[in-house]
């Protein structure tokens, strides 16, 4: 028998926040003021959002997936801390580490800008561990020419090699349903 999928959102839990860590991909960055507004919204609205993580059974740590920079106010703001005794609702997701990083893209994306160094860095890493163009451009939501200009700014031969730089009708296709 086939689980019914059940969205994360409801099961949120409260966990301390010095169980939660960062994840050492996410190329999503905060401006000062965005950050002091989030403070803001977070002050007067409470957490109206958890934050996404991968549970690390053997460190006994959630990793976060999305909503890093919502942890890092309950970790710098004390008001906050204090208010909700350290706790950060969180959800859970189980998915392999390319399957993660395209879910911290997808969040990220939605809501803004990327830093192009550390999205060329993403790129990167998802290639060696084998990922298609193909899949790149589905999971994480981006054109081949910008897939293209991501693989030159990091300057890595090695992401070119064995690839076909035009699109096959199947593949024209396949982008413009997408999108």
């Amino acid at each position: 028998m086939v689980k019914k999928f059940e969205s994360p959102v409801y099961t949120v839990k409260a966990v301390p926040v010095e169980k939660v860590v960062a994840n050492s991909y996410n190329p999503n960055v905060v401006a000062p003021p965005e950050m002091r507004l989030l403070e803001i919204s977070i002050w007067e609205d409470g957490y109206t959002m958890p934050c996404v993580c991968y549970y690390l059974q053997e460190e006994d740590q959630y990793e976060i997936v999305d909503g890093y920079h919502r942890y890092m106010v309950m970790k710098t703001s004390r008001r906050i801390y204090e208010r909700e005794k350290g706790l950060l609702p969180v959800v859970v997701i189980d998915k392999d580490i390319s399957q993660r990083m395209a879910s911290t893209i997808r969040h990220n994306r939605a809501r803004g800008m990327h830093s192009v160094e550390l999205m060329s860095g993403i790129v990167t890493e998802l290639v060696r561990s084998g990922m298609s163009d193909n899949w790149i451009m589905r999971n994480i939501g981006m054109d081949r020419d910008e897939l293209v200009r991501l693989k030159q700014v990091s300057g890595l031969a090695a992401l070119f090699a064995r690839k076909e730089f035009s699109l096959s009708e199947e593949e024209q296709e396949e982008q413009e349903n997408f999108f």
